[in-house]
């Protein structure tokens, strides 16, 4: 795979980053190093000048990508044709500036304050009773949010407030001390990610214009990283799941990989790519979520659309998903979610092996394999009508059922073992020399709970677990510790039986549960905003 930090200097990628606040200070230190890799310009706005000012631009003059963050990245998101890529605080980044805002505090009376974009981050709050902080967390989406919610800390007394660019300003315009929230590895990262998405955007149209380089990696090839080896697992169940893996591979025929949400069925799907004759000469691996489009675009990435479709249609056409894996494996996950009216678009695109763009009228040829994926039952769907019988029939020619984590539980303290050391490891911290000892004290409180979010909910454990570890390195992994991190884990439900099939719990109880928050409700389901409306919808 080639480094995103390789190059031609006769064909530089072009990047404009989008900034406002002292998080332009921080893009100019940053660009200084991806000078000679890209051309990249500044634009000190933000929100709606800086979209006008994109569109504007961009009908004459040419742009890969933009890099934004918090907000202002999430507003130009819905608003410029181009990609944009977001610039995002680790979870390094949260304990440094935590750290930094108790020193500044000193012995100031008064809390510290946390206003994040989006949505709470609810491990500060155990991070914070678990260390004694005085923490108050406030989330926005808009500027008027950001100024109400420093506003209302201010009024509570807080001392510190913690947050990006436009927050911090706000604090320090309220007479408060603010800390800044991004460091320069998390924007270094957003340009390698940014430079990564230009080549292989580049890639993209080079392909849908027939001008690919000859031997050159078609573009989701790039970020298929996972394989067989990454099935991880010494239980009777994933042995049997590897060797369904590798017998798979060897046939050309559509997969339907059911499983419950975080059982990894994607990371299964690679696997099965990964074994199979389509890996050789780097054919692409393509992934697309289809509950997580808006219906309404669904169509277009799939199957592509023709130079003025639609209002709003790409200028020059787009290739779709179907293009895109042409020769590799297309990976369609939550199909259970896809809608009627395009079951039957795909069902042709199936049966024809050839796809038609939106206001097309020349059938492209593509030789794809499909794997589909699913959390819910779809032959119920079938029965009820929501899922059309001959789609499921034509995507069902190899069925794979994922098992539970709770269905293998001599799994869960290696697996644990092992995502706690890499946690651990990004936040440059060490694990404990007896950490084997420690968790195996730990393991009847961890095979007694029924993990319902499977390996998902784990690695979420463990970044959690290596969070306060990097904080406090002489703590020691004990049940006592660990239930006061994951209070959770006391709930110790009984395993549920693993042959009554894929379970799910209602979307408005979640939702009651993380009072309103939707975002928090999509991330513990593991499914986007937009299929979390659609359950809601369905069980009203």
């Amino acid at each position: 795979m080639d480094s995103p930090r390789s190059s031609s200097a006769g064909d530089k990628p072009i990047i404009w980053t989008v900034s406002v606040s002292r998080l332009s200070a921080l893009f100019r230190d940053i660009t200084v190093e991806y000078d000679h890799l890209a051309s990249i310009e500044p634009l000190h706005i933000g929100f709606d000048e800086a979209a006008t000012h994109i569109r504007e631009r961009l009908a004459t003059e040419h742009c890969d990508v933009v890099i934004a963050a918090g907000s202002n990245a999430a507003w130009l998101k819905s608003r410029v044709s181009v990609p944009v890529v977001a610039a995002r605080a680790s979870g390094f980044d949260v304990l440094q500036a935590l750290t930094r805002a108790r020193k500044l505090a000193g012995n100031a009376p008064g809390a510290i304050g946390v206003v994040s974009y989006g949505a709470l981050l609810p491990e500060l709050a155990d991070f914070a009773a678990g260390f004694g902080l005085d923490l108050v967390q406030r989330s926005y989406v808009t500027q008027e949010d950001a100024r109400a919610a420093v506003d209302e800390l201010k009024a509570l007394g807080v001392a510190v407030i913690v947050g990006a660019g436009s927050v911090t300003d706000l604090a320090e315009e309220a007479g408060l001390r603010a800390v800044f929230l991004y460091s320069a590895a998390s924007i270094r990262q957003a340009f390698d990610d940014a430079l990564e998405l230009a080549r292989l955007t580049r890639l993209e149209v080079d392909r849908s214009r027939g001008r690919g380089r000859t031997g050159s990696t078609p573009p989701d090839r790039q970020r298929l990283r996972r394989g067989l080896n990454d099935l991880r697992g010494d239980s009777p169940a994933m042995q049997q799941l590897r060797q369904t893996v590798v017998l798979y591979a060897r046939s050309p025929s559509t997969v339907l990989i059911e499983g419950e949400t975080g059982s990894g069925k994607e990371l299964v799907a690679q696997a099965i790519h990964r074994e199979s004759p389509r890996r050789d000469a780097n054919r692409p691996f393509v992934a697309v979520n289809c509950g997580a489009i808006a219906e309404s675009l669904l169509e277009s990435e799939l199957f592509g659309h023709e130079d003025g479709a639609f209002t709003g249609a790409r200028r020059g056409g787009h290739a779709g998903l179907f293009e895109a894996a042409n020769g590799g494996t297309l990976f369609l996950d939550e199909i259970g979610e896809m809608p009627l009216s395009l079951q039957t678009r795909l069902l042709r695109v199936l049966e024809e092996r050839e796809v038609m763009r939106v206001g097309g009228t020349r059938p492209v040829p593509i030789d794809v394999r499909v794997i589909s994926a699913t959390h819910c039952d779809l032959e119920a769907r079938v029965r009820d009508g929501r899922f059309r019988a001959d789609l499921f029939y034509r995507l069902a020619v190899l069925r794979l059922a994922l098992p539970p984590l709770r269905a293998r539980v001599q799994d869960i303290a290696p697996l644990l073992e092992w995502s706690l050391k890499g946690a651990l490891a990004a936040l440059d911290a060490r694990p404990h020399p007896n950490l084997l000892a420690e968790l195996k004290a730990c393991t009847p409180l961890l095979t007694g709970y029924a993990w319902p979010g499977n390996v998902r909910e784990l690695r979420n454990l463990t970044e959690r677990l290596a969070l306060f570890l990097a904080a406090e390195p002489l703590q020691a992994l004990t049940p006592g510790f660990m239930l006061s991190v994951a209070p959770e884990l006391a709930r110790g439900a009984a395993p549920v039986d693993a042959a009554a099939g894929p379970t799910r719990e209602s979307a408005a109880a979640v939702l009651a549960r993380f009072g309103g928050q939707r975002d928090l409700a999509a991330d513990h389901l593991g499914i986007s905003r937009t299929t979390l409306w659609r359950r809601l919808k369905a069980e009203g």
